[in-house]
């Protein structure tokens, strides 16, 4: 893989270390401006619609922008509003910032892909695509329980200061590394891709990318309630469980990198099976420590396994949208993103328990599973009605 897509990966990394660091922050962020626990899970939800809100509308924006202007542009403002976050005693504000430092990381990210898919080599896309969202599984390996672990040293604001200072040698690489020519000389019609959207595959594609990651997210949100109040472990293994999942998540999307172009199939029917599985061992038996631990790695690399292919996959079922199909894709993850933490917080709000997320992502999987498969018999259906006449 080429060098710039690593440096790539070092901004995703930053930028995926803010958008889940609050996974480990929730309980703290509550008590410090005073709002129930399913209320700061929201800023987690919030930072996901401002992503699937600015991912196709950032991508289109910066269509006739170079790819390293757009890349820096995005990355500096990003920078610009964590400031603002660590400096605010407002939930309010607090709120406006993870929207618009979402609106910044949408628009990354959907150049980010577009641009990893360019330097990897014809039929790579889904190799470039698991070494970018590696800087997401990273962020959930080292980024997020390093920010859990500040905030029980230092506060919640020390995570958001740190995530400031991460952004600022990415700026600096990307503005050194990237190239900085224009996309396209002449971009395709913007009528034309957004019609892509009408093509059954890229649309199938989506919508499983997005009830599989909200799975993800839904229970990913609240581990560290999870593992506390059910689990019944201390508060300072928050971190630990953290990265535990992160690091079966790096497993994941580098194993599922090397079959998502030559396997998509397996891997998505293999594992998204396997992972609906997985959610309900772990609602079941998320009370014995040693259970929940081992299931915590194992969700993490089927998730981002399975997770990562579809994304892949939006980018093959994209080729009339060249230049939106990143904002597609980013899209997708984040509708994923948005209503994982919402359902999950609903949930609990209802009096269901911290393990209800975890029914609640087993339910998501459910469904993809479901959608696939009633997609896949219906031609079948239809042939077998025409011969029966």
């Amino acid at each position: 893989m080429p060098f710039a897509l690593l440096l790539l990966g070092l901004a995703v990394f930053a930028q995926g270390t803010s958008e889940f660091m609050l996974s480990g922050l929730v309980p703290d962020i509550a008590r410090d401006l005073q709002v129930t626990v399913p209320a700061a899970g929201a800023l987690t939800s919030a930072f996901a619609v401002g992503m699937v809100v600015g991912a196709p509308l950032m991508a289109a924006l910066g269509r006739r922008w170079s790819r390293r202007g757009a890349l820096l542009g995005f990355l500096c403002a990003f920078l610009a509003v964590h400031v603002v976050g660590a400096l605010t005693g407002s939930f309010q504000v607090l709120l406006a910032t993870r929207v618009v430092g979402a609106l910044a990381n949408a628009g990354f990210l959907a150049v980010a892909l577009v641009t990893a898919a360019d330097l990897a080599e014809p039929g790579a896309k889904g190799r470039a695509t698991s070494t970018l969202l590696g800087g997401v599984t990273l962020a959930c390996v080292i980024g997020v329980p390093a920010g859990a672990l500040l905030g029980q040293v230092w506060g919640w604001r020390s995570a958001f200061w740190a995530v400031a200072l991460l952004a600022v040698p990415a700026v600096v690489a990307v503005a050194r590394s990237v190239p900085g020519g224009a996309a396209e000389a002449t971009p395709p019609p913007l009528r034309g891709e957004l019609r892509a959207l009408r093509a059954p595959r890229l649309r199938l594609t989506l919508l499983l990318a997005a009830l599989v990651n909200g799975a993800t997210f839904c229970t990913f949100t609240y581990l560290a309630p999870l593992a506390t109040e059910v689990g019944g472990l201390d508060g300072g293994w928050v971190p630990g469980v953290l990265a535990l999942f992160g690091a079966g998540s790096f497993l994941g999307v580098t194993v599922g990198g090397r079959f998502a172009d030559r396997h998509p199939v397996r891997v998505l029917t293999a594992g998204g099976a396997a992972l609906c599985a997985g959610w309900c061992a772990l609602a079941l038996g998320a009370g014995s420590p040693a259970v929940a631990l081992g299931l915590v790695f194992l969700l993490g690399a089927l998730s981002f396994g399975v997770g990562s292919t579809l994304i892949s996959q939006a980018l093959y079922a994209a080729p009339d949208a060249p230049t939106l199909a990143g904002g597609f894709a980013t899209a997708a993850f984040n509708v994923g993103a948005a209503l994982g933490p919402w359902a999950g917080g609903a949930a609990i709000g209802a009096g269901f328990g911290y393990r209800s997320p975890v029914w609640v992502s087993a339910g998501l999987v459910t469904g993809a599973l479901g959608l696939a498969l009633a997609v896949s018999v219906a031609p079948a259906a239809r042939a077998w009605r025409t011969v029966r006449g």
